[in-house]
């Protein structure tokens, strides 16, 4: 069958489909750990079921305004004034059906065919893709491990062309868990300003942090890049409502009616009852983050630990997100009885077929050296994987 040439050009979302067949094996039966999940383990708080159950027997289950109900989209202004003294009003809001609703109406709010789009390395794998459907080009930022995956405003404007439009930044970032300092951010800010360019800011795990203090939304760095960037974030790390599919985007106004304009004439607006429970999560807050991020940052101290013990693997500290982001590369050339490991896609089949344990191509994010393993899951399953791990390995040749 004919398909269109903008499909060619994209690829399935690796971190999906490892999920996805790791659940098909539980469903045979097969005893896998899963670490390809990006959703913390943990429930939606009770009190956001409450609001979407009260408002699906108040038969609240009829359209809203696309952009999404304007009580939640103040309630968003007034959450981001309260936690970031930062004042939008309705206008400069709308909220998406999750944030990977949110990114792609962007991309198709602001890019024409041909506009360069500069994506650090590792990236989530969305973005490029994104990007690609959209019209854009993405161009890749290349970062270095030994340098903490860390880049500077000087490595941005090198990439700088009359066709750049964007810059995406991700802080803390999914795959790695780094977390780019307030040197570099302003530093981001000024090439912005200067060639007056897009950040597609996205913060969706802004609240899971392990360093002192918290993280800030970008404009906290410099006011003037405000109008520039586009906040995009939503509610399903922060409070485990993944399949909510609730995200939002803050930026110009212009930008936000544009979006708003894509998303009449595609979705609509996000599902109503699931708006009720936005409303309530916003207006009460994540009081539950710090025992969920203790946990985090237990499990997450739990793996890098067995990384000890297992040859070949090295990894950095994650100050953010979910995932650790080992290197592999020492895995390289070793075989086992399904052929020789030469890539991370090799080492994906290896873990999975041999020790029953689920992981993410690094190559699916720019790294092709590394693997994404998700901590969103029991001690209990971080040990048995780790174990396993460490068994598979001793056996290559």
């Amino acid at each position: 069958m004919k398909l269109a040439d903008r499909v060619s050009k994209i690829k399935p979302s690796a971190t999906l489909e490892i999920t996805a067949k790791a659940k098909a094996m539980k469903a045979e039966g097969i005893d896998v750990v899963g670490f390809g999940a990006g959703e913390p383990d943990f429930d939606t708080p009770d009190f956001v079921k409450e609001a979407a159950i009260e408002a699906l027997r108040a038969g609240k289950t009829k359209y809203t305004v696309a952009a999404g109900m304007p009580e939640l989209r103040d309630a968003l202004t007034d959450y981001y004034k309260k936690t970031e003294d930062l004042d939008y009003v309705r206008e400069e809001t709308i909220f998406s059906i999750g944030g990977k609703h949110s990114l792609f109406n962007i991309f198709q709010a602001i890019l024409s065919d041909g506009d360069e789009v500069i994506i650090p390395t590792p990236y989530w794998v969305s973005y490029p893709d994104q990007v690609a459907l959209c019209g854009g080009k993405p161009v890749f930022l290349e970062t270095k491990e030994e340098d903490g995956f860390m880049f500077s405003a000087d490595d941005i404007e090198k990439l700088v062309t009359d066709k750049t439009c964007a810059i995406v930044i991700n802080s803390p970032s999914n795959p790695s868990g780094v977390v780019y300092d307030e040197a570099t951010l302003k530093g981001v800010c000024e090439v912005a300003i200067k060639h007056k360019l897009y950040i597609v800011w996205d913060e969706i795990y802004k609240d899971v942090y392990y360093g002192e203090g918290r993280l800030r939304s970008l404009p906290y760095y410099n006011p003037d890049v405000k109008p520039y960037t586009l906040i995009c974030s939503g509610l399903s790390k922060s409070f485990s409502m993944t399949g909510w599919r609730i995200g939002w985007t803050l930026g110009h106004k212009d930008v936000i009616k544009a979006m708003s304009v894509v998303q009449s004439q595609s979705t609509s607006n996000p599902v109503t009852f699931a708006q009720y429970g936005a409303l309530a999560a916003l207006q009460k807050g994540p009081e539950h983050l710090p025992e969920w991020l203790s946990q985090f940052k237990s499990r997450r101290d739990k793996l890098l630990s067995g990384f000890k013990s297992i040859p070949g693997i090295k990894c950095l500290t994650p100050m953010g997100a979910f995932y650790v982001f080992p290197n592999i590369s020492g895995w390289f050339g070793t075989k086992w009885e399904g052929g020789v490991i030469n890539d991370s896609y090799d080492v994906t089949k290896f873990l999975l077929e041999k020790a029953r344990v689920a992981v993410v191509p690094g190559a699916a994010f720019g790294s092709p050296e590394n693997i994404r393993i998700s901590y969103a899951l029991s001690m209990e399953d971080i040990e048995k994987g780790i174990e396993r791990i460490a068994k598979a390995v001793d056996e290559l040749e």
